[in-house]
């Protein structure tokens, strides 16, 4: 899935005059859509207006209690891939 095939599975969600998730991360994106599969069910007023990155850490704009929870997690996600990186280059100059 790519940010446009998650934004088109839930326009229906999506606040009038915002652009969605720009975060184009296949594994960031999967983990959103089943969070927001469940939001919709609890919550079927649910919106989300700008999913993005900004000064390196995630921005979720949602009607939800759980944007900051999954701002954490998406975090959490670039941080591992970003220290797996950071592995890699040590054992390359090694």
């Amino acid at each position: 899935m790519d940010c446009y095939d998650f934004n088109e599975r839930f326009a229906a969600y999506l606040e009038p005059g915002f652009y969605g998730c720009e975060i184009d991360d296949p594994e960031i994106l999967d983990y959103l859509a089943a969070e927001f599969d469940k939001e919709i069910v609890t919550h079927p007023d649910f919106q989300y207006a700008q999913i993005k990155l900004k000064f390196g850490t995630s921005r979720v704009y949602t009607n939800s209690d759980k944007s900051d929870e999954w701002e954490r997690r998406i975090d959490a996600i670039l941080r591992k891939r970003r220290e797996s990186k950071d592995d890699i280059k040590r054992d390359r100059i090694k």
